[in-house]
């Protein structure tokens, strides 16, 4: 196991949840970091899909005790930069590209490429990876699929995301081949709208109390 998967695999660890951030207004950014770290979620995924995204991770990993701040939605190699120079400790991508896996390779932040498919799964792990995202995770089959590459593929390690609820977080946490589940259901638009930050600790520790 390399230095980068290890790391990935320890922050993947920290919770049975990582909260997958869509971030309108940078300045929900720390507030919104330290109700999760509150609630025992530390590893937070902030979505690059607005133009606040970097810096929200820019200000969570300058401002945030505890936190360990992460980039998804990467899909290009500018925007890996851009997310590691930012701040971010690891890199989320809805799928793979070659362009992704070489870039990866210049920096330290850890990567977790994104596959829904067993060739997809097959083609990362001949290029060395081992933890992977399984994306999107209700579409693309849901807990039952997902069970079924177990044995097969039984050296690949998933943290699913997309679909994911409090209501079937279970079903996945409970796989032999799950580290953790990636949800949004944690931050809801509406709470980080009205700066309900107890709100959010409060979802955030009954994320964080899951068990398989």
């Amino acid at each position: 196991m390399s230095e980068k998967t290890a790391r990935l695999l320890t922050t993947l660890k920290l919770q049975p949840v990582v909260p997958v951030l869509i971030i309108e207004d940078a300045t929900h950014a720390v507030p919104l970091a330290r109700a999760l770290v509150a609630g025992g979620l530390k590893a937070i995924e902030i979505t690059l899909r607005t133009p606040a995204a970097l810096a929200a991770i820019e200000a969570v990993a300058k401002e945030v005790e505890g936190a360990v701040p992460g980039a998804g939605t990467i899909l290009t190699p500018a925007q890996y930069e851009q997310a590691v120079k930012a701040g971010s400790q690891f890199i989320v991508s809805p799928g793979t590209t070659t362009a992704l896996i070489e870039a990866e390779k210049d920096y330290d932040a850890s990567f977790l490429p994104g596959a829904a498919t067993a060739t997809e799964a097959m083609t990362l792990l001949d290029a060395g990876y081992d933890v992977m995202k399984f994306f999107p995770a209700e579409q693309a089959g849901g807990a039952s699929y997902l069970k079924s590459l177990s044995s097969p593929l039984a050296g690949i390690t998933f943290c699913p995301t997309g679909g994911i609820s409090l209501k079937n977080a279970r079903d996945y946490l409970s796989l032999p081949n799950v580290v953790c589940v990636g949800g949004s259901w944690v931050a809801p638009a509406h709470l980080v709208t009205a700066g309900d930050w107890a709100g959010i600790t409060a979802l955030a520790s009954e994320a964080a109390a899951l068990k398989g």
